[in-house]
């Protein structure tokens, strides 16, 4: 199964502006959410297509209260999301899942809170160590080149 996470925006109580509103509600009616994160939601679909598809349509919605859309396709990798586009130029096939795991942003995590992000790029296959906070546990996202750095 693929996964969705939003990750809502500071200022928002993410679960209750989404579920408040009819469109968003009927929109997610058919899903089992949950909250891995503070002030985030998370659901899964059958495909990445899936969920490039929900997430257009709850465009809306994202726009005013989510900081961030993520994607995790067991097909792509089985511990790092995508972001909102680099899910969707793999659902395009403008890139290769192969073609993913370059460049990433990687949040820390104390007491399901996610911390500042750092942006990092994979060299050899490896992973530079997230060092802003003394974290046990990371979030680790795929961006898209041009999100590097964002």
């Amino acid at each position: 199964m693929t996964r969705v996470c939003l990750l809502g925006a500071p200022e928002v109580n993410l679960r209750y502006e989404l579920l408040s509103r009819d469109t968003a509600r009927a929109a997610l009616s058919t899903y089992a959410l949950g909250e891995p994160y503070r002030n985030s939601l998370e659901l899964e679909t059958v495909s990445v297509g899936a969920a490039v598809s929900l997430l257009n349509d709850l465009n809306w919605y994202l726009v005013r209260f989510v900081d961030e859309a993520l994607v995790q396709s067991p097909s792509i990798s089985e511990t790092e999301w995508l972001s909102r586009k680099l899910a969707t130029a793999v659902r395009e096939g403008e890139l290769r899942p192969e073609e993913t795991d370059r460049f990433l942003k990687v949040y820390g995590v104390d007491d399901d809170e996610l911390l500042d992000p750092m942006f990092l790029a994979r060299v050899d296959g490896q992973v530079p160590e997230y060092d802003l906070y003394d974290v046990d546990e990371t979030l680790t996202v795929r961006v898209t080149e041009a999100e590097f750095g964002e």
